[in-house]
């Protein structure tokens, strides 16, 4: 029987590479794939899945006023659905995506983030904890070494952000997985964060 899964995991912990590696092997054994991802997330062009390791892929953009089974009726059957970044999709759509499962007995992958960067959880990873039949943690670790929860904002000066729009896309001069006690401690002493990514930051 088919699962809707969902694979979370913080900033850098290389979910997208995860979900186009996935994508890879069910193609390889001549399955057929719809790559899908929010249309929110433009990082690296409309149709364009990129994974820090360099792995890209086309994918379809979907906008929040699209109702993914009216998308899949409309299309070439297929036997896996991978879905990017899906912590941006709206409640009704992974309610779209649990019927899919449910009615078509089709496997659906969903790969994101947990929580934002003030911890707090997305609607639709919220709505995925509610309705996924498995749950996984794709690790990473904090530079400390403790593993990572929080994905940190930084401003431009390299300080941990607290405040602003749950949705801001950004890369790795961006945002930084940290533990809890890191994330804290920057915010608590008002530190700077010197090294991003093992590098030491740019001087403004």
């Amino acid at each position: 029987m088919a699962k809707l899964y969902f694979k979370y995991g913080a900033m850098g912990s290389s979910k997208t590479a995860t979900a186009l590696i996935t994508k890879y092997n069910y193609e390889e054994r001549g399955m057929r794939v719809w790559l899908i991802k929010p249309a929110a997330d433009n990082r690296d062009g409309e149709f364009t899945l990129r994974s820090r390791v360099g792995l890209t892929a086309e994918a379809e953009a979907i906008g929040p006023d699209k109702d993914i089974r009216a998308l899949y009726d409309q299309r070439e059957k297929v036997d896996v659905i991978i879905v990017d970044e899906c912590q941006f999709m709206t409640q009704a759509q992974i309610d779209q995506l649990r019927e899919l499962v449910d009615r078509e007995d089709l496997p659906v992958l969903c790969f994101g983030l947990r929580t934002d960067f003030q911890t707090k959880l997305f609607p639709g990873s919220r709505r995925l904890f509610e309705l996924a039949d498995s749950i996984t943690e794709i690790k990473t670790i904090c530079d400390c070494g403790r593993k990572a929860t929080v994905n940190a904002r930084l401003s431009p000066e390299g300080y941990v952000v607290t405040e602003g729009s749950q949705v801001f896309l950004g890369g790795n001069d961006s945002y930084i997985a940290m533990c809890h006690k890191c994330y804290q401690d920057y915010i608590k002493k008002h530190r700077k964060v010197e090294f991003l990514h093992g590098n030491e930051r740019d001087s403004e």
